[in-house]
C-alpha cells in the first residue's frame, strides 16, 4: 500500500530530503552536502542515497511510496524530466534525471524548478494558502520566482516563464551569467546587495562592518549588512534602503504585469526583512498603478527553507492526481 510521498529541494550547497504522509505532514527529514563539484553523477548517486537511507530509518520499501517530486535550480523540461543547464553545478547539462533516478527506484518521479516548488509549498501550505494570484520570488545568491495567475502556476512555452530575476534595470550595467547585463537579480540578491556595499566601500566610504571583517572585504555577507543596519552604521542604511528601493521598481514592472493579489519574499536574504522591504514597499506603492498596488501586500515566507520539500511533495502529489 503506498502510504509516502518523497520531496526533494536539490541545493547548489545541501540536498535537503523528506518523506511525507499523503496528507503532507512531515515524517522524517534530511540533509547532505550535494558536492556539485564532483560532477552531475556523484550528486545523483548523493540523491539516491538520501533516498535510500531515509527509507531505510523508517523501514519501508519503495512498495509504500506514492511518488516524489524534486525541485532542481536551472532550466529544465519538467514533462521529459530533463535538466537543461544549472548555473552552479559544473558539467551539468541535458541531465535526465527521471530516467537516472529511475535506474535505482520504480516509484512515479517528478521534476521542476527549484524555485516553483517552493512556491508549491507556501501556495498550498504557507503564505499563499486559498490566494490565486501569487508572485514568490526566492532572494539568495541571485534572484529567482515563480507565478500564479488565476489559480495555475505560469510556465510558459519552454518552462522558463516568471525570471523576474533578469528583468533589464540598466542598459549596461553588472554583467549576468543569463549572457546580458543589468539584471535585476544582480542588485537585490544577496551578492548583489554585497557587491553594493562593497563597491561604496573602494569608493571610499566607512562601515563598522570594516572592523569585523579586518578590512577584508572577501568576507562580507549580506547578513552583517543587516546587523550593521541595526546598529545605525550609515552606510549599512543607505546600501539596504538602495537595494530595497531597487527591488521596488522591478516588482512595481511585476505588479502592473500580472495584477497579484500578494508577492511573497523568501531565501535566506528574507531575512532582512521590513530593513529591506519597507522601502520596497514604499517604491511599489509609488511607482505602480494604484488600484493594482493597493490589492496587493508583500511579506515574507512562512516556511522558510523546507517549503522546498514541501513543495515538491505538493507537486508531485498534484502530478500524479493530475490536477497539473
Amino acid at each position: 500500500m503506498c502510504e509516502f510521498i518523497i520531496g526533494i529541494d536539490l541545493g547548489g550547497t545541501n540536498i535537503k530530503a523528506a518523506i511525507f504522509n499523503l496528507d503532507l505532514q512531515l515524517i522524517v527529514e534530511q540533509r547532505k552536502l550535494t558536492e556539485a563539484q564532483y560532477g552531475p553523477e556523484h550528486v545523483l548517486n548523493n540523491i539516491k542515497q538520501i533516498i535510500e537511507e531515509m527509507m531505510e530509518n523508517l523501514h519501508i520499501t519503495q512498495d509504500s511510496i506514492y511518488c516524489m517530486g524534486m525541485g532542481i535550480p536551472g532550466l529544465l523540461d519538467p514533462n521529459e524530466g530533463i535538466s537543461f543547464f544549472s548555473p552552479n553545478f559544473p558539467n551539468w547539462e541535458n541531465i535526465h534525471v527521471i530516467n537516472e533516478i529511475k535506474k535505482k527506484f520504480d516509484f512515479p518521479v517528478f521534476i521542476d524548478n527549484d524555485v516553483r516548488v517552493n512556491l508549491y509549498g507556501e501556495w498550498r501550505y504557507g503564505a499563499g494558502v486559498n490566494l490565486k494570484n501569487i508572485i514568490l520570488i526566492t532572494l539568495g545568491t541571485g534572484l529567482g520566482s515563480g507565478i500564479v495567475v488565476d489559480g495555475k502556476v505560469i510556465y510558459g512555452a519552454t518552462a522558463s516563464a516568471g525570471e523576474i530575476g533578469h528583468m533589464n534595470m540598466y542598459r549596461e550595467g553588472r554583467p549576468c551569467k543569463c549572457g546580458s547585463s543589468g539584471c535585476l537579480g544582480r542588485y537585490v540578491s544577496a551578492v548583489g546587495m554585497v557587491n553594493t556595499f562593497i563597491g561604496k566601500l573602494k569608493g571610499g566610504r566607512k562601515s563598522i562592518i570594516e572592523e569585523w571583517i579586518n578590512h577584508d572585504i572577501n568576507n562580507i555577507q549580506a547578513k552583517m549588512i543587516s546587523k550593521a543596519y541595526d546598529l545605525h552604521d550609515n552606510l549599512a542604511i543607505e546600501v539596504m534602503h538602495e537595494t530595497g528601493q531597487l527591488l521596488g521598481f522591478g516588482l512595481a514592472n511585476v505588479i502592473n504585469l500580472f495584477n497579484p493579489e500578494i508577492i511573497i519574499v523568501g531565501g535566506g536574504m528574507s531575512s532582512a526583512g521590513d530593513r529591506l522591504l519597507n522601502t520596497t514597499r514604499e517604491t511599489i506603492k509609488a511607482h505602480s498603478l494604484k488600484i493594482s498596488s493597493k490589492a496587493c501586500k508583500v511579506i515574507q515566507a512562512e516556511l522558510g527553507d523546507r517549503a522546498g520539500i514541501v513543495g515538491a511533495a505538493a507537486y508531485a502529489k498534484d502530478r500524479i492526481n493530475r490536477k497539473l
